[in-house]
């Protein structure tokens, strides 16, 4: 209704362009045709394969005006006021002589009254017609309104089957709220796809109908969506991360006033970031998207900037989800050589952060929280900032234990306190590798796992810690007084 009201409002306010970007043509033309009817004008509908034909009435299409520079010549010369409306047309906006001609329709339009429709999946707006033109929006499907489009895909699937549809409703619900974002057509078969699966919409469903949203609203490769979740119990340690989390998972979920926005996780490297992120997706049974900073830049000025609002628009289409932007001052430490880029990449994500009003929890990660601009790290930009630092003994122990088991090895706990001395300074996955490694050396002896094949990888082995030893300790020390240890 609303938006039937709001395309009615511009074509009274006598806007001589209107541009309608979607994938729902069908629906597109049903309603323009319906306010044509409600206006009494004559609307035309015109396409490269049948030319222009009049669809408010029967009438037979004008072949001979498929060619675009014809077509809008004749409606130039037309005096009778119409809405025409031109589907696909976004490839001849190439052509000056085309712009030319819908220019002068446009201004002429006190005499001429023609309002022209520009109907594509995607239009970019020449600059000559940007102050001609208006955009307007197909609405996406609310909650009331996918509930019902569940609803008649499972009476669909009773019909054709003779058997009633599974459905609880918490299983319902998880589905409606992970149909937001798709239009009315992608929703009705994404809903019915869920069912004919197995006759039910069961929790199994959600992963399904997560990677098929995901691949309808694909943004260009700059996101991805990761499937290999994890839970909080894979991660070890990080109590007060974990404490922290759990106060705030069922606001996120209610998704009320104070909806949570997000952490940054700062620390040393290899100490189980990137894995935090992928556990507070899991524990929290939602999506989790990756957008690759590198992948987001493009020699053409503009197009970086496009890339970035294209994928957290695409993000917001997905909630509710986790975003995670892994490393990120790699892709916000710019130069001065970059013609601006950083800083604009940089305004536009501040101004996401600030205005979105969708459940998206952001999740940053940073080694080098130094190299990020103070306006990123100040209050209300993030929920909270994290220091994840080097595991402590107790940790050392659980993360060794838990990588030997996944080897089918093992070692006592007697034996395992055994390797605190030589371990300390080591990060995770700097304790993974000495996992590895000792049992590359088990294999090469052509022995039993033992406590010395570990024993000897972790006395030869130099972490980080050790390496960079100033910088890690600069890091820690920087980060007691300024961050929250996880």
């Amino acid at each position: 209704m609303y938006e039937f009201e709001d395309l009615r409002v511009l074509v009274q306010a006598k806007s001589p362009l209107i541009i309608i970007e979607t994938y729902e043509e069908l629906r597109a033309l049903a309603l323009i045709k319906r306010l044509a009817v409600n206006l009494m004008r004559p609307v035309f509908q015109w396409t490269i394969t049948d030319g222009l034909q009049r669809t408010d009435r029967e009438s037979s299409p004008q072949a001979f005006n498929t060619e675009p520079a014809q077509l809008l010549a004749q409606i130039k010369g037309t005096r009778i006021p119409g809405i025409y409306v031109l589907c696909d047309f976004h490839p001849f906006l190439a052509e000056p002589r085309h712009i030319r001609f819908i220019k002068e329709i446009a201004q002429a339009h006190d005499s001429l009254g023609h309002t022209l429709i520009l109907l594509s999946y995607a239009l970019e707006t020449p600059p000559e017609l940007a102050r001609l033109s208006y955009r307007f929006q197909l609405s996406l499907p609310g909650e009331q309104q996918i509930r019902q489009m569940i609803s008649e895909a499972a009476d669909k699937y009773s019909r054709e089957h003779g058997q009633l549809v599974d459905m609880a409703p918490v299983d319902v619900s998880a589905l409606v709220q992970n149909l937001h974002g798709l239009t009315f057509d992608e929703a009705k078969r994404l809903a019915y796809k869920a069912i004919a699966d197995d006759g039910a919409i069961t929790g199994d469903d959600i992963p399904r109908v997560n990677r098929a949203k995901f691949n309808l609203l694909q943004s260009g490769g700059t996101l991805s969506q990761v499937f290999d979740t994890k839970t909080l119990d894979d991660v070890v340690g990080l109590p007060n991360l974990k404490r922290w989390l759990g106060q705030r998972q069922q606001a996120f979920i209610l998704n009320g006033q104070d909806t949570p926005k997000g952490i940054l996780l700062t620390g040393v490297q290899g100490t189980g970031k990137s894995l935090a992120a992928k556990a507070i997706a899991g524990a929290w049974s939602i999506p989790l998207l990756r957008l690759d900073m590198a992948a987001l830049y493009n020699k053409y000025i503009g197009e970086t900037e496009k890339n970035l609002s294209q994928a957290l628009a695409q993000a917001d289409s997905m909630a509710p989800c986790v975003l995670w932007i892994d490393e990120i001052e790699k892709g916000l430490a710019g130069g001065d050589n970059d013609n601006g880029v950083t800083r604009r990449i940089l305004g536009t994500l501040l101004t996401w952060m600030a205005e979105r009003d969708k459940p998206v929890f952001l999740v940053a990660t940073a080694n080098n929280i130094e190299e990020l601009a103070p306006e990123l790290l100040r209050k209300g930009r993030f929920d909270e900032i994290f220091f994840v630092d080097l595991p402590d003994d107790q940790q050392i122990k659980a993360l060794l234990a838990l990588h030997l088991q996944r080897r089918n090895l093992s070692l006592s706990d007697a034996e395992l306190s055994q390797c605190l001395a030589l371990a300390q300074g080591f990060s995770g996955a700097e304790l993974e590798q000495a996992v590895v490694s000792a049992s590359y050396r088990m294999h090469s002896d052509g022995d039993g796992f033992s406590l010395q094949h570990l024993l000897t990888e972790l006395a030869e082995t130099q972490p980080l810690s050790v390496v960079m030893a100033e910088r890690v300790t600069r890091l820690r020390q920087w980060a007691q007084q300024r961050c929250v240890i996880a």
